[in-house]
């Protein structure tokens, strides 16, 4: 990839005070019409509100992180953000890997309504995986590595484990929802970066642990074995240059995958096939990771080249459709 397409997630200090710019709701995709396609929320930049992960509430609402103002907010139906914690700032003088600036990162939610997710400081002292109980503060479960870029979070319901794609070392950690120290679960060649990120974002689905490389534009898959250890990793899908986060569209395995430096979301089969269904004519602005519920896709957009409208968008998913040019 040449130079001019690596992208970085620093100097968004002053970037965030430009204003935001907002679109129309409705256009239409590359490939065909994507007629309902909408933008639930419009966010603001100049608060630091261009969201990294998502994660659905059952009351129609939705917890995401905003990557580099360190806070867990809660958006909505009606499209407003609710910050639900700031967590601490590192020491003056810290750099997280990669990325320099602090970085917030994956979110999940349990059952209970508990919020876990992954923070970057390039210190000891804060970087790892992170619990916020509904009326709590936020408290450090597990430690993870300060050379380290925790980004993507995946919880296995099943289970009660936590697995972490960390960006920097190419690896997949795993962590019980209790705390405690952290595993090395998976740490092969195909996870590592190319030059800036590699594991990115993560899923469990069908018996193993998915997850994208966003300097190969790779989706892999790595089985879950009979006693919970890490398969052969299995490449699924190539030519997927600065994949994000994604998501599965239903029981199968074919996926929404977010695009980020081309604001475009992809749909991918499972023979590794992709379309690009969704682009920035839709309201996309860098989007960063997705999440589906029922016939729903929720788009969130971070705005880290574009710097105009950080936002949520939805889609409606058409289950068991193959065709080009519609979700």
């Amino acid at each position: 990839m040449p130079a001019v397409k690596r992208w970085s997630r620093t100097g968004l200090t002053a970037a965030a005070l430009a204003a935001a710019v907002s679109l129309t709701g409705a256009a239409t995709a590359a490939a065909g019409p994507v007629p309902d396609a909408r933008v639930l929320a419009h966010l603001d930049m100049a608060d630091g509100q261009r969201p990294e992960n998502i994660a659905l509430e059952p009351g129609g609402g939705a917890d995401v992180t905003f990557a580099f103002s360190r806070q867990v907010a809660r958006i909505t139906p009606d499209g407003r953000a609710h910050v639900l914690a700031t967590l601490p700032a590192p020491p003056a003088g810290s750099a997280t890997p990669v990325l320099t600036s602090p970085f917030l990162g994956g979110i999940v939610r349990a059952h209970d309504g508990t919020l876990y997710f992954v923070y970057a400081t390039g210190t000891g002292g804060l970087t790892g995986v992170w619990r916020l109980r509904p009326g709590g503060i936020p408290q450090r479960i597990a430690a993870l590595p300060a050379d380290g870029l925790p980004n993507g979070l995946a919880l296995d319901r099943h289970s009660g484990l936590l697995y972490v794609a960390d960006s920097a070392l190419g690896t997949v950690w795993r962590v019980p929802v209790g705390g405690g120290t952290p595993t090395r679960w998976a740490a092969a060649p195909e996870l590592r970066p190319a030059g800036f990120l590699g594991a990115n974002g993560i899923k469990i689905h069908n018996g193993a642990v998915w997850v994208t490389n966003l300097d190969k534009g790779t989706v892999l898959r790595i089985p879950l074995t009979c006693h919970g250890d890490a398969g052969p990793v299995e490449t699924r899908a190539t030519g997927l240059a600065d994949i994000d986060d994604f998501a599965f569209t239903g029981a199968g395995d074919t996926l929404l995958a977010a695009i980020n430096k081309d604001n475009e979301v992809a749909l991918v089969r499972p023979d590794g096939s992709h379309s690009i269904v969704l682009t920035a004519a839709d309201g996309l602005q860098n989007p960063t990771s997705l999440a589906v519920r029922g016939g729903t896709a929720y788009i969130a957009s971070g705005a880290y080249f574009t710097n105009t409208d950080p936002n949520v968008l939805a889609a409606h998913v058409a289950h068991g459709r193959q065709g080009k040019g519609r979700i």
